[in-house]
Parts: structure tokens; C-alpha cells; sequence
């Protein structure tokens, strides 16, 4: 990715036979190859990175830094810093991003809006806030 500073290391993985039912937190770098259902919020910081692989499937909102999406999203995408779509990704739902990465193949169906530098995209607290 063009001129990322974020964190290079995967923290943790969910595999391709994982699912997971209900919300996940997470900070550093988290690659999903497996499902998920619910929201995926990274913590508040620059060096978040989830990578979202072709065999993800996540069905919820996704709020992190830096985002790579191969896979499948259903649901709402607010990346703060970069958004990487690649040739297999397919995001269904409306996406925020600061900056945008799409390769051919890559769709969304959904509105397209650029979020402008200093204005926040999202909080951890209003996303723990939301689920109460």
C-alpha cells in the first residue's frame, strides 16, 4: 500500500473455519480468514490494521485504521486512515475513508464518502456505547 506507515505485524488470526457470533475488539493487526457476525472495531490509533482475506465473510460494521479488503462485508466500513480494496473484495453497505486504495474487480454497493483529515470517523467508546 502506497506510503502506509501502519503497523506491518498480524497480532491475530481467525481462521478459515472459525466463526464467531457477536462483536469483536481487537488492537494491532488481525487478519480474518474465517466469518464473522457482528460488528469489528479496532481500537483508537494509526496502527490498526485488519486484513480481511478472500474467504472472509463479515456481516457487520467494521471500524478500524487500515483496512484490506479481499473477502465479503455486509454492513457499514469507517477506515480513518486507508482503505485497500482488492480485486475480490465486495463491500455491501456504505464506506468512510481518509484515503482509498480500489483494484479492478474490487465493488461496493453502497455510498462512497471521504472523510476529510481532522474529522473523526469513529470512537471505540461510541461503538461500546452503541451495543448497551
Amino acid at each position: 500500500m502506497f506510503g502506509r506507515n501502519a503497523k506491518s505485524e498480524i497480532d491475530s488470526l481467525i481462521g478459515i473455519s472459525a466463526r464467531i457470533e457477536g462483536d469483536l475488539c481487537f488492537t494491532g493487526g488481525l487478519r480474518i480468514d474465517g466469518e464473522v457476525h457482528g460488528n469489528v472495531v479496532a481500537a483508537d490509533g494509526p496502527d490498526n490494521v485488519l486484513i480481511v482475506s478472500e474467504h472472509a465473510r463479515i456481516e457487520g460494521e467494521v471500524r478500524c485504521a487500515n483496512l484490506v479488503v479481499n473477502g465479503y462485508i455486509a454492513g457499514s466500513v469507517f477506515a480513518s486512515e486507508l482503505l485497500e480494496l482488492q480485486p475480490k473484495g465486495r463491500i455491501i453497505g456504505d464506506v468512510h475513508y481518509k484515503l482509498l486504495e480500489m483494484h479492478g474487480g474490487a465493488t461496493v454497493t453502497g455510498k462512497l464518502t471521504h472523510q476529510l483529515t481532522g474529522e473523526p470517523v469513529f470512537h471505540l467508546a461510541v461503538a461500546e456505547a452503541s451495543e448497551a
